[in-house]
């Protein structure tokens, strides 16, 4: 009989989560169905892409409230486990359930818990805000029970060990797509052309390029465009930005793009922006640096991370609109001096994509 893997992600619906459970269950089903029977939690399974081997139970009730979320990881997956007895159980949605198996590993992507929301912050994403407060205490709940924790980034390692005092933490990089792009479509723009994608949330940072722009020299007003995908109908912080510098000739807000569109950007753009203040990984640096072109990312650790070995960056301030403002120009005059980027290889355990991940955690207790 073949010993089990669970993959427990039944809140996945959308977006990049719903990305990454997507990617593991192909790895599964076409690297290890023939050794482990694999058994994916879930939603539902219409929004996933079809697998051969992979048994599916679905959850529809998950994502309804927090009180089935709880019900579900410290209640019923502790029965759910007792009758399936796995040999891995794979929590890929940041709880560390109450359950049975040889081997217990919890995947946290959210880092909400190292952010710092002002008050202003507050109003404009009291969801975020709220979970700033409470997912450090949500992480903490179990954690401990888990033989492995694994995060993206080095930086949430060394976090999650000083605030849960864990030993065992994998660094696992995501996996990069990098066949959905296009790098012969060019700027045939006479202006330089910045690019910022995201969505807007609070520590997004939209409006420090904003004010940056607010700040240019006039002598650059027909010499530029900033591309930020927002156009006020998504939230209020949006809504704010939007209030505040529609008005500003330089920034076109385009809204949210299909992710089609969003790599067109990539190849008609000059240089990425990149301003957040938090994040798991930063995604569209990883994208943009397939393009060979420049980057004025944010000095913070997960940028560095996320960019790797580069040439073609400089980093600033995340608070300082004015310097931001300079190196536009500075980009814009061709007279820009970039820092470049080294980074080292995290220390094991470290994994690169999905086959030396489940080598780590499936190498315990066999």
């Amino acid at each position: 009989m073949k010993k089990i893997i669970i993959v427990s992600a039944v809140n996945f619906r959308s977006g990049g989560p719903l990305t990454i459970l997507d990617d593991c269950l192909k790895f599964l089903d076409k690297q290890l169905s023939s050794e482990y029977k694999i058994i994916a939690l879930v939603h539902s399974k219409k929004l996933l892409v079809k697998t051969n081997k992979i048994e599916f139970i679905e959850f529809p009730k998950s994502i309804s409230s927090y009180v089935y979320r709880f019900y579900y990881e410290y209640y019923y997956f502790y029965k759910l486990s007792k009758k399936l007895r796995p040999n891995l159980w794979l929590s890929l949605h940041d709880m560390s359930p109450r359950i049975k198996s040889n081997i217990k590993a919890v995947y946290c992507h959210n880092p909400a818990p190292f952010y710092n929301t002002n008050l202003e912050e507050f109003f404009l994403d009291k969801k975020f805000s709220f979970f700033s407060l409470l997912y450090k205490y949500i992480y903490m709940i179990n954690i401990k029970s888990n033989d492995y924790v694994i995060v993206q980034q080095n930086w949430m390692r060394e976090r999650f060990k000083k605030l849960y005092n864990i030993k065992k933490c994998i660094v696992a990089y995501p996996v990069l797509n990098e066949n959905n792009f296009n790098k012969n479509m060019q700027n045939e723009n006479a202006r330089t052309v910045f690019f910022y994608p995201s969505f807007p949330r609070v520590f997004k940072n939209f409006e420090i390029i904003c004010e940056a722009i607010e700040n240019i020299n006039p002598k650059y007003n027909d010499t530029f465009e900033v591309i930020l995908t927002i156009d006020g109908s998504e939230n209020k912080y949006s809504k704010k930005i939007i209030e505040k510098y529609a008005k500003n000739k330089n920034i076109k807000f385009i809204g949210l793009q299909s992710r089609e569109r969003v790599f067109e950007l990539y190849s008609l753009s000059d240089c990425l922006i990149f301003p957040s203040k938090l994040e798991t990984w930063g995604l569209p640096i990883s994208e943009f640096k397939n393009f060979e072109k420049s980057m004025l990312l944010a000095d913070l650790d997960y940028a560095h991370e996320a960019v790797g070995y580069y040439d073609k960056v400089k980093f600033f301030n995340p608070k300082d609109s004015k310097i931001l403002c300079k190196y536009i120009e500075n980009f814009i005059d061709k007279n820009i001096s970039f820092d470049g980027n080294i980074i080292v290889k995290p220390a094991i355990p470290f994994s690169r994509n999905w086959n030396e991940l489940f080598n780590i955690l499936l190498e315990k207790k066999e």
